[in-house]
């Protein structure tokens, strides 16, 4: 059954999900941008693996969260997620190289699905540019 809500909004729903997947997205970008920032020993030993100098982390800490700050707007967010999509087939393409773990490899793509899903889960605009069938 299909429901909608007064003026096209998302069913309340439908809402929470969309704030859900925004809020875990954005938490784990912070933590993890911050974390290129900070450099822990973790980060530090997760370079080494992945062939990345740790030279690169800061400015990809910056270029994260700049992305993040884009997507963090609602004005922007859509060049936001586009630009962190892009960032994470980076990342995707690293742990190919490095012969991570399947869960390594898949991490970036759940993390861009739980970036794309409250844009498409609030926009309408977005929902019709990437259709799903059911």
């Amino acid at each position: 059954m299909h429901t909608t809500s007064l003026a096209g909004a998302p069913a309340r729903p439908t809402l929470w999900a969309a704030r859900t997947c925004f809020t875990v997205a954005v938490l784990f970008l912070i933590f993890d941008s911050v974390g290129k920032l900070a450099k822990p020993v973790q980060v530090v030993e997760a370079f080494g693996k992945l062939g990345i100098p740790m030279g690169a982390a800061t400015g990809l800490g910056i270029l994260q969260l700049a992305c993040l700050a884009l997507y963090v707007v609602p004005r922007t967010a859509v060049l936001g997620a586009v630009l962190l999509t892009g960032y994470l087939g980076g990342a995707i393409a690293i742990h190919v190289r490095a012969g991570s773990t399947p869960f390594e490899l898949l991490f970036p793509v759940i993390l861009g699905a739980l970036l794309w899903a409250p844009l498409y889960l609030r926009d309408e605009r977005v929902r019709r540019l990437l259709p799903v069938r059911g």
